[in-house]
């Protein structure tokens, strides 16, 4: 970008900080460049030719408004925050550089990576994890699609737009399609600390989230489930034609009281960010974006806690 436009741009962005740029306080929550460590320390297995660190942050972008790829290529070259939020960029990259920046996450497996390095800094910030946690899930809705619809290069390239992974199930009475997102969310900062994406069949109760020292509060999906936890909080179900105890009614009142704040991260991604459902028909492009929904949630927590 010449001096002379940087100015211009620069200029425009000053009277948008004192409106309010909803993105700038996101800035210096986190450490970038030790994300972009992490993305380019397999540069010899593959390093895509463009910035890590700018790439990264629009996919932060994208998962912050809930957005199309090429709705975000637009925003990004259209609005100014986004471009402070991207330190100006010189050069916009369209939205297929966007695909397949994606994509060269899930092919060089940087997930747990990318997490890892999130959860160490959130302990360097002398976040405490201690209180117990709390483990749900939510349907990320699909579109089952069509066998034949005259388009080619879908899904695993079959000439079909049919979701490949997703699968239906029904809970009260009441159909879904798509897949479904497990979290497991700390208690006393809400942060999420793990996190699983299966097909929407697969049952709560067969995804253990929890760790040997922890104590892990669940709902009745979860009853007579096992646990590695030390301490097991599910909820307790009525057997078919026996009712609870009294006992086991108080206890999952003191349960339910306790893990009712898990709902909170899927009220954020849903509602906030736009991600109730999904467009992808493959799994490993669904946890790829649910790794940053997840991601994107504990910014806006740390930004919260920043702000108390």
């Amino acid at each position: 970008m010449s001096s002379f436009k940087q100015f211009g741009v620069q200029l425009a962005y000053g009277h948008v900080e004192k409106l309010g740029d909803k993105l700038e306080p996101l800035q210096n929550l986190v450490d970038w460049k030790q994300f972009q460590s992490v993305l380019d320390r397999e540069s010899s297995r593959g390093r895509p030719p463009y910035d890590s660190l700018l790439m990264f942050k629009m996919l932060i972008l994208q998962r912050i408004y809930g957005i199309s790829d090429q709705e975000l290529e637009y925003q990004v070259a259209d609005r100014i925050s986004f471009q402070r939020f991207l330190n100006f960029p010189s050069i916009i990259p369209d939205y297929s550089t966007v695909w397949r920046f994606r994509e060269y996450i899930t092919e060089m497996d940087l997930h747990d990576k990318l997490w890892n390095e999130f959860m160490k800094q959130l302990k360097e910030k002398g976040i405490i994890f201690s209180k117990g946690t709390i483990q749900d899930a939510t349907f990320i809705t699909a579109n089952p699609g069509m066998t034949q619809s005259g388009m080619d290069n879908r899904g695993r390239g079959k000439k079909t737009t049919r979701n490949e992974d997703g699968s239906w199930t029904q809970k009260n009475n009441q159909n879904y399609f798509g897949y479904k997102l497990h979290t497991k969310m700390e208690m006393g900062n809400d942060f999420i600390t793990e996190f699983a994406v299966t097909t929407a069949k697969v049952h709560d109760n067969n995804i253990d989230l929890s760790k040997e020292d922890e104590i892990v509060y669940r709902d009745k999906g979860y009853s007579g489930a096992p646990t590695i936890a030390k301490g097991n909080g599910s909820m307790k179900k009525a057997a078919r034609g026996k009712k609870l105890s009294v006992k086991d009614m108080l206890r999952n009142d003191r349960i339910s009281r306790k893990r009712k704040i898990g709902e909170r991260p899927y009220a954020v991604i849903k509602v906030v960010m736009n991600g109730a459902h999904t467009l992808y028909t493959e799994i490993h492009r669904v946890f790829t974006q649910q790794l940053l929904n997840c991601f994107v949630y504990n910014l806006f927590q740390l930004r919260r806690l920043a702000q108390r």
